[in-house]
């Protein structure tokens, strides 16, 4: 089941963005969407039957030309986007994923992370996280991992939450698409290599976070992140060129109508570029590939709400768009 968000006047900046859209019943197809709602089967408008949205931004450089041309050719055969479904704006080979990249955020999941054994109170424990990110931001790194493409679903479809997940939660995250193959670049080449922007929401399982059985291992992201459909992705990819400071961007997310995150991206730790640079250090990124940039303050958690049968989580950032995500409880 797909549920829209009302539209929003213009639906993203710039002056057209990426999608992977559908009729009913029929394939998937790349689309040149505007922001007055029209579409352009690009399948058709490059003249290639096999066209992907991945497959354009492997020639990313080459192809955006011509894709400002056909945004501004007011003689194309337009359709209206909603004769469509929406679907994730593209399928990555790769997904890097980003932990404990906002300072609140991170402060507030070291005090709900308990480690056991750990009894000290929450105040102290809230002290150290500080202590923490204070050296982080001077010393320390990025803190990256992979995710798996199967969990991504598209920007309006039901979220399914699994049986032993227990306490499922929310991560609004700003996400760059690879437009350019990325190995061991610079931070001021980093942007470069980005072809867009995009929304995902991070669904993360909290109970399954830490390993019980072992706890000197360590963190479980395999468990508590990759269940099918815990990534809501889109709706649409944002070129780079249509957004001016990806490090000054408001990211909101309301559970039920009642907003839960509202933060810009100038609290992240480490920046777009930073992120970037540091995962192709030890990875070589592709072309359609995601790097989530890390989630703010105000998860679930936080409040001391997770996340339940029928309730509906709306996300937005500046610029890229809004997606509309219900979930629903796993049949038994």
């Amino acid at each position: 089941m797909s549920v829209k968000p009302a539209p929003a006047s213009p639906l993203f900046a710039g002056p057209f963005a990426l999608a992977t859209l559908s009729a009913p019943d029929g394939p998937a197809f790349p689309a040149l969407v505007t922001p007055r709602e029209r579409v352009v089967d690009l399948r058709d408008a490059l003249d290639d039957e096999r066209l992907t949205v991945r497959r354009l931004l492997a020639n990313w450089p080459a192809v955006l030309p011509r894709l400002r041309s056909l945004a501004g050719d007011d003689a194309l055969a337009h359709r209206s986007l909603a004769q469509f479904q929406v679907h994730a704006p593209v399928e990555p080979r790769q997904v890097f994923q980003s932990g404990a990249n906002y300072r609140q955020h991170v402060i507030d999941l070291h005090v709900a992370h308990r480690a056991p054994g750990d009894d000290r109170p929450k105040d102290e424990r809230r002290a150290e996280a500080a202590k923490i990110m204070d050296r982080r931001t001077t010393e320390d790194l990025p803190y990256v991992f992979i995710g798996l493409p199967s969990a991504i679903t598209g920007p309006y479809d039901d979220v399914v939450l699994p049986g032993w997940a227990k306490k499922p939660d929310w991560e609004l995250e700003l996400t760059a698409v690879i437009g350019r193959p990325a190995h061991r670049v610079s931070v001021e080449e980093a942007l470069d290599h980005i072809a867009g922007y995009t929304i995902a929401n991070d669904l993360t399982d909290r109970a399954t976070v830490f390993r019980r059985d072992m706890p000197q291992i360590g963190t479980d992201w395999l468990r508590s992140k990759n269940a099918p459909g815990f990534t809501p992705l889109g709706p649409w990819i944002v070129p780079a060129e249509s957004i001016t400071d990806p490090d000054d961007l408001r990211l909101v997310l309301k559970l039920n109508g009642e907003t839960m995150q509202d933060e810009s991206t100038k609290d992240m730790i480490f920046n777009v570029a930073r992120m970037v640079s540091y995962a192709s250090q030890s990875a070589r990124l592709l072309p359609g590939d995601l790097v989530l940039t890390g989630s703010p303050a105000g998860n679930g958690m936080h409040w001391g709400r997770l996340l339940r049968d029928g309730d509906v989580m709306d996300g937005s950032i500046t610029g890229l768009g809004a997606q509309r995500t219900r979930c629903v409880t796993e049949a038994a």
